[in-house]
């Protein structure tokens, strides 16, 4: 819920001139901030053989952003989503490789209907795609970077604990973000809104990057408390389902004028949501039997 709030913030902060990559570096730091509190949870700092998991950790987070807000900017979100989709199936697969972690065919299943799923809730037919090939490039490697994350999250929080891997991967995120200052002001190809010489849209950055920063990290901090990366996103796929609600709810309130995508839409979005709430009654299903 709190993706689709921050979502719609962001959007909004785009329509009046919002810059990219000063939303993306205001994102980082918020979320720097907001995981200092994690360090309650407790904790360890292991010998320094292990000191480069956070920094790598944080090369992957940071490298996904960047490569999924390309892929966004460079083409069309009816293209891009679907493949930035496939990280479920991404994740699935990492975590059998790299952790050695089996996963049984209900949750395969679960992880390949989300990703189906969230290609529907964001079809748009009718549209004339540009850049296709370089789009789907741009999001398959942001979808790689973020799986490998998440799975690299689940293995190796246990030595540091939650409480001290967290907030150090989320510091070297906000200072890998410090050099995106350079291009903001070179960024007028990847603008997403109008240019605006007025400063209307910083109150919708910072609700929208702080709605961001909390619900990213509930989302990983989950994955390295319960260490399920594979079914923690497929029930956070639906912020998929919750976005098609909002949007054609709501979505009036942030002058969002998806909700007139008209009917044919609607029902790819629709099959799409069964396919998403059939996903995670399997995941749900998975853990109540054992």
């Amino acid at each position: 819920m709190l993706f689709v709030v921050g979502a719609l913030l962001l959007k909004r902060a785009s329509d009046l001139g919002a810059n990219v990559w000063r939303n993306m570096r205001i994102i980082n730091y918020t979320t720097a901030l907001a995981a200092v509190p994690l360090l309650l949870l407790g904790g360890t700092i292991p010998d320094s053989s292990l000191w480069w998991h956070p920094l790598a950790a944080a090369v992957l987070f940071f490298g996904g952003q960047v490569l999924t807000l390309l892929a966004l900017n460079i083409g069309d979100v009816s293209v891009a989503t679907p493949v930035l989709g496939m990280k479920i199936l991404l994740v699935a697969l990492f975590s059998t490789v790299l952790i050695g972690d089996p996963l049984g065919a209900q949750l395969w299943t679960a992880a390949a209907l989300s990703s189906v799923a969230i290609g529907l809730l964001n079809l748009s037919p009718g549209h004339p795609h540009s850049r296709v090939g370089m789009t789907i490039l741009l999001a398959g490697l942001g979808a790689t970077s973020y799986a490998c994350f998440d799975v690299l999250v689940q293995k190796w929080s246990p030595p540091w604990g939650t409480g001290r891997f967290l907030p150090i991967v989320m510091a070297c995120a906000a200072v890998y973000s410090i050099p995106l200052r350079r291009f903001e002001s070179r960024s007028a190809d990847l603008q997403v809104g109008p240019a605006v010489t007025s400063r209307a849209y910083l109150p919708w950055v910072a609700a929208g990057g702080t709605c961001f920063a909390v619900q990213g990290l509930m989302f990983i901090s989950s994955i390295s408390i319960y260490r399920q990366a594979t079914s923690a996103n497929v029930l956070y796929s639906s912020r998929g389902l919750w976005s098609v609600i909002a949007v054609w709810g709501i979505g009036h309130w942030f002058t969002n004028r998806e909700q007139h995508l008209g009917a044919r839409v609607l029902v790819w979005r629709f099959v799409g949501a069964i396919l998403l709430m059939a996903a995670i009654v399997m995941v749900l299903l998975d853990y109540g039997g054992k």
